[in-house]
Protein backbone atom coordinates (compact mmCIF):
# COMPACT_ATOMS: atom_id res chain seq x y z
CA UNK A 1 0.00 0.00 0.00
CA UNK A 2 1.72 3.13 -1.19
CA UNK A 3 0.92 6.50 0.62
CA UNK A 4 0.12 9.45 -1.97
CA UNK A 5 1.99 11.91 -0.73
CA UNK A 6 0.23 15.65 -1.64
CA UNK A 7 2.62 18.29 0.09
CA UNK A 8 5.96 18.66 0.58
CA UNK A 9 5.97 21.24 3.70
CA UNK A 10 5.79 20.68 7.04
CA UNK A 11 4.05 22.98 9.66
CA UNK A 12 3.86 23.68 13.17
CA UNK A 13 0.32 21.66 14.00
CA UNK A 14 1.78 18.64 11.85
CA UNK A 15 4.98 18.92 14.35
CA UNK A 16 2.80 19.01 17.12
CA UNK A 17 0.13 16.06 15.60
CA UNK A 18 3.63 14.02 15.58
CA UNK A 19 4.97 14.83 18.55
CA UNK A 20 2.24 15.49 21.07
CA UNK A 21 4.05 18.47 22.10
CA UNK A 22 2.18 21.96 22.20
CA UNK A 23 1.64 24.17 19.28
CA UNK A 24 4.63 26.37 20.75
CA UNK A 25 6.93 23.67 20.84
CA UNK A 26 6.57 22.55 17.28
CA UNK A 27 7.19 25.96 16.25
CA UNK A 28 10.40 26.34 18.41
CA UNK A 29 11.28 23.21 16.78
CA UNK A 30 10.71 24.39 13.28
CA UNK A 31 12.63 27.47 13.85
CA UNK A 32 15.87 25.59 15.02
CA UNK A 33 15.68 23.12 11.86
CA UNK A 34 15.80 25.77 9.88
CA UNK A 35 18.72 27.39 11.73
CA UNK A 36 20.69 24.19 11.30
CA UNK A 37 20.15 24.09 7.84
CA UNK A 38 21.06 27.55 7.18
CA UNK A 39 17.65 28.64 5.71
CA UNK A 40 16.02 32.19 5.65
CA UNK A 41 13.10 33.43 7.51
CA UNK A 42 10.83 33.01 4.58
CA UNK A 43 11.78 29.55 3.93
CA UNK A 44 9.51 25.96 4.40
CA UNK A 45 10.80 22.76 5.67
CA UNK A 46 10.49 19.76 4.26
CA UNK A 47 9.17 17.06 5.39
CA UNK A 48 12.29 15.02 4.66
CA UNK A 49 14.34 17.65 6.47
CA UNK A 50 12.38 17.05 9.37
CA UNK A 51 12.50 13.58 9.23
CA UNK A 52 16.55 13.56 8.56
CA UNK A 53 16.86 16.52 11.75
CA UNK A 54 14.62 14.54 14.33
CA UNK A 55 15.93 10.47 13.40
CA UNK A 56 12.29 9.71 12.68
CA UNK A 57 11.66 7.69 9.47
CA UNK A 58 9.36 8.81 6.38
CA UNK A 59 7.13 5.85 6.81
CA UNK A 60 6.15 7.01 10.69
CA UNK A 61 5.58 10.52 9.65
CA UNK A 62 3.77 10.54 6.48
CA UNK A 63 0.10 8.77 7.75
CA UNK A 64 0.47 10.88 10.28
CA UNK A 65 0.24 14.31 8.36
CA UNK A 66 -1.14 13.49 4.58
CA UNK A 67 -4.74 13.67 4.67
Amino acid sequence: MKIEQKRVCIYPKDVQRITGKSYRYARLLLIDIKKQLKKQEHQFISIEEFCLYTGLKLEQVLPLIVG
